[in-house]
């Protein structure tokens, strides 16, 4: 098996040669600590990009638009007044690091239960916890890919989605008053990709088969597309 001896040869390895980052990182410790931080600053760097280019007042405009054109005029000056260019820097930001904190705690105490059923796995909560920053790793292609964007872009009047080009949403140009909308942007290729990974660390970390650590790792992803195709039907 392909060998991996730092965490920075990691970092790069895990985009190629996944199952020895897995190997290596199972038996060693402190290793996740990099790409927790490549991850939330990657995850984060594009929104503070957005939100300090983006004409604020267009941006005001249009999400008051798109999802409270329903409000009286006082009422929308009231959310219009709140989305002052500091405090959507700062919202996208917190959010950021505290999403995903919250849901890689969440997928690491799934990846623990399920590890249960294997007698052999000696990997309790915490070692998922870091596993799940190196499956996370794609979102640095899509992050890096959204800079671009950004740098480029024509004008200040940036459509949001351009902060996920690797979801269906940006793909498809799909309209943010879409009904399916929310749904086209959970779909991402990052996502899908960061699947794969932790189809591959299940495997590399359990006895369990190829088929079984599939369905494992596909589970997360198709219950929030389910709760998304839900919220669209019902």
């Amino acid at each position: 098996m392909h060998q991996v001896t730092n965490p920075l040869q990691a970092c790069n390895d895990i985009f190629f040669k996944p199952n020895g980052v897995f190997h290596a990182i199972g038996e060693k410790d402190n290793w996740s600590w990099l790409p927790f931080f490549i991850v939330t600053i990657m995850a984060a760097l594009p929104a503070y990009l957005y939100f300090n280019a983006v004409d604020i007042s267009w941006y005001q405009d249009m999400v008051i638009s798109n999802q409270y054109g329903e409000l009286s005029p006082a009422e929308q000056d009231q959310y219009r007044q709140g989305m002052t260019r500091t405090a959507m820097t700062a919202f996208a930001l917190i959010g950021t690091v505290v999403g995903l904190l919250v849901i890689n705690a969440i997928i690491a105490v799934y990846l623990n239960l399920v590890s249960r059923n294997d007698e052999d796995c000696v990997h309790g909560f915490t070692d998922w916890f870091g596993f799940t920053w190196w499956t996370g790793m794609p979102v640095v292609v899509n992050s890096l890919i959204a800079v671009v964007l950004l740098l480029v872009a024509d004008g200040y009047q940036i459509d949001p989605v351009t902060l996920a080009p690797l979801s269906l949403a940006f793909i498809l140009g799909a309209d943010m008053s879409s009904d399916w909308f929310g749904l086209l942007q959970t779909i991402r290729l990052d996502i899908i990709w960061s699947v794969y990974l932790t189809m591959v660390g299940v495997r590399q970390w359990t006895r369990f088969s190829n088929q079984k650590s599939a369905v494992i790792a596909i589970i997360p992803l198709a219950v929030i597309l389910g709760i998304w195709l839900l919220a669209i039907i019902l």
